[in-house]
């Protein structure tokens, strides 16, 4: 088959690159920088360089192909971050539908399914409504909440001797690696069922309080407390941390969203499916190589 993967040669696009070309695929990666032209190349598949806003280029990209993976960048610019993001969907549905691809898999997110209470995935909310509007087959993969995200809170474990949230320790998330999201994109790729559908991707479910005892364990730190921070101390921290201020306030309202059940709502009432193969105690040891 002949398939598109947008997001360059990211945490889930290089694993699913590898995969699709190991199964005999004809594979593009669209990226918007040349310096990975080589990259890409070497993996053996097709480098197709240019911007996402493009649409006459990812049409072209576009044209021809079986299916094609399409995903956003998890924040873009610092400013109007949700309207960006919107913006980017509708890019790319306006070429997905110019150049007649048959089946689209997009990386959507757990909490997909609300409008409100859950910061920045209320940008993907908005696309899976764009993409139901196309006459395309399509797999929505909503993803928990990434791994490798925690690698973020090891100057706070470093230097506080803490981890935490604006979300208590009973809370329960579902987690992903971006190995498993690969592995079922790749799978929704090759797929041809002429629906729309929903798939959850995610690889354990657990107490946020677990991350403080697994990933404390791994970096022989077995007594690490999770605290639980005030909406407010969240926000500031995240400030404080650089991230800016719109970015800081749309995660402060996904941390609330997470607190009150917003986002994990839809994936507990589809039968809480955790499908992934890499376990949060698995993930420790990626962990504590980092933390070194």
């Amino acid at each position: 088959m002949k398939i598109i993967i947008t997001g360059s040669l990211g945490n889930v696009a290089r694993p699913l690159v590898q995969q699709l070309v190991s199964e005999g695929h004809e594979i593009t990666v669209i990226s918007s920088q040349e310096s990975r032209k080589n990259e890409i190349e070497r993996l053996g598949a097709t480098a197709a360089i240019g911007s996402i806003s493009d649409v006459s280029f990812l049409t072209e990209t576009f044209r021809g192909a079986d299916s094609a993976f399409l995903m956003t960048p998890p924040m873009l610019g610092n400013q109007n971050i949700i309207k960006n993001t919107i913006d980017t969907g509708k890019s790319y549905a306006e070429a997905i539908s110019a150049a007649h691809v048959p089946r689209i898999v997009m990386l959507s997110s757990v909490g997909a399914d609300s409008p409100v209470e859950n910061g920045p995935i209320a940008g993907l909310h908005h696309i899976e409504n764009i993409y139901r509007e196309l006459n395309a087959s399509a797999a929505f993969l909503r993803a928990g909440y990434f791994y490798i995200n925690l690698f973020n809170d090891i100057p706070l474990i470093k230097n506080a001797g803490i981890i935490g949230g604006n979300y208590p320790a009973g809370v329960k998330i579902p987690l992903v690696h971006p190995a498993d999201i690969a592995k079922a994109a790749a799978e929704e790729l090759v797929r041809t069922s002429p629906d729309k559908t929903i798939r959850y991707a995610v690889s354990d479910y657990r107490e946020a309080g677990d991350f403080a005892t697994v990933l404390g364990s791994a970096i022989s730190n077995p007594s690490l407390p999770w605290i639980e921070f005030t909406d407010q101390e969240a926000f500031e921290g995240m400030l404080q941390a650089g991230l800016p201020e719109e970015m800081a306030k749309l995660y402060e309202e996904m941390g609330r969203g997470i607190r009150n059940g917003v986002v994990q709502k839809d994936f507990i009432q589809y039968g809480l499916p955790v499908q992934g193969g890499i376990r949060l105690e698995d993930f420790a040891e990626e962990f504590a190589a980092r933390f070194k």
